[in-house]
């Protein structure tokens, strides 16, 4: 047993994790957005430089998942818990403070209504987009980590304060229920103690065994009644076959999983990357499996600053706040900024 000191150590470790996880995947994931894969050779030199301690490379910025994940941890913390209206209106103001952070057109919508309208009413936006049918993006996903972090002992408000910070921005059942199974997987990793290593059958069965209840609740617009369970079932079979191997079938990864901006076919391979991780992968000569976390989800392409962002998250919280490099982080852009969130976090969850 832990001492109640050092109980607390380890959840702040983990909380600084999760944060500055997902950042820094965001942050290093960003330029490679868009490139249907990435080398694993040339990913190994850009990691390689960056934890050089001599490396002076341009900064890295951080795009719109950081920016919408920080307002909605300041949100929390201002509001102590879910407030809809402090949360579009941070939303808002941050696009408008400054735009030019990657933000997606369909969201950028959304804002301006909010804004002509001044928040009059805040989910009306969202639930008008597409013919009523909503987006199924991975834009809700990208921000809920903060909410796992939040609400790391009251299991049933994450899922309420998730899906209701979700639908600001995505209301159609794809895009919620992602990110319901993102801030479960954070809030997994968040209760494993980091020096148990993880056990990925477990650690994904219990991810399956929680989604069921949510989807059984809702009717999402595709042909299977239980799409993440199905995505979940293909992590899993993956992790069987790859784990071990001597050369992983990335192609099959991407095809199977996604990698697209899509919750659907994004979140479930950020949860793959993660469990992955944890072993060696091949042509990646890396030691630390958060570093391996956040190389792997970047190699896979696709909509690589949110996979990796997501992934490391995960990641994060779990392994806690010393398993990142200090090198990595001088890099990025807003590190001590969400240090000072992720404790103001932490203070007002124990309240």
């Amino acid at each position: 047993m832990m001492s109640a000191s050092m109980e607390g150590a380890v959840i702040a470790s983990k909380f600084r994790g999760a944060l500055i996880g997902a950042l820094l995947g965001d942050c290093l994931g960003a330029p490679f957005e868009g490139d249907e894969r990435v080398s694993k050779s040339v990913l190994q030199k850009y990691f390689d430089k960056l934890e050089g301690p001599h490396f002076k490379a341009p900064f890295k910025q951080y795009t719109d998942d950081t920016a919408m994940t920080k307002c909605v941890a300041e949100s929390l913390i201002h509001s102590g818990g879910f407030n809809e209206e402090d949360m579009a209106k941070r939303f808002v103001e941050e696009y408008y403070r400054n735009p030019k952070r990657g933000y997606g057109a369909n969201v950028v919508s959304i804002f301006g209504k909010l804004r002509s309208t001044d928040l009059k009413d805040v989910w009306q936006p969202a639930r008008e987009q597409f013919s009523g049918r909503g987006s199924y993006g991975n834009g809700g996903a990208m921000r809920v980590s903060p909410i796992a972090l939040y609400c790391h002992k009251n299991y049933q408000q994450m899922i309420d304060f998730c899906g209701k910070t979700t639908a600001l921005t995505h209301t159609n059942t794809l895009g919620i229920n992602g990110a319901l199974l993102q801030c479960i997987a954070v809030h997994q990793s968040l209760e494993q103690s980091p020096n148990d290593p993880i056990d990925e059958k477990k650690f994904s069965f219990d991810l399956i065994s929680k989604m069921s209840k949510i989807e059984e609740k809702s009717s999402p617009e595709v042909e299977s009644k239980t799409p993440y369970i199905d995505q979940l079932k293909l992590v899993q079979k993956l992790l069987e076959k790859n784990k071990g191997s001597t050369l992983d079938d990335d192609e099959e990864v991407v095809e199977s999983l996604g990698n697209t901006i899509a919750a659907l076919y994004s979140v479930p391979t950020a949860v793959y990357c993660f469990l992955r991780a944890q072993s060696t992968i091949k042509d990646m000569e890396v030691d630390n499996p958060f570093r391996r976390t956040l190389q792997y989800s970047i190699s896979l392409g696709g909509d690589t600053d949110t996979i990796a962002s997501m992934a490391g998250a995960i990641s994060g919280a779990y392994h806690g706040y010393g398993m990142i490099n200090a090198n990595v982080q001088r890099h990025c852009e807003g590190v001590e900024k969400m240090l000072d969130i992720a404790n103001e976090l932490m203070l007002v969850s124990e309240t």
